[in-house]
């Protein structure tokens, strides 16, 4: 990876999901089965994850996986 990062916190659920497809594993394993959710397709990935009570170290950590998925 190049140090720019493809997937930001303050992307959308859908979009994520759209451009990574397999992206769905790693949210499901944070919690987030935003997958069908029709609210993914307005709220932030960090919106979302403050919503499922993940602290900002694990948000941080989930978009750097991400980001290496991608």
């Amino acid at each position: 990876m190049s140090g720019e990062n493809k997937i930001h916190k303050d992307m959308t659920f859908a979009e994520v999901l759209k451009q990574f497809p397999k992206s769905g594993n790693i949210l499901a394993a944070y919690g987030l089965h935003c997958i069908g959710c029709r609210i993914g397709a307005f709220e932030t990935l960090e919106q979302g994850a403050q919503a499922h009570g993940l602290s900002a170290d694990k948000i941080d950590a989930m978009i750097r996986e991400l980001n290496a998925l991608a």
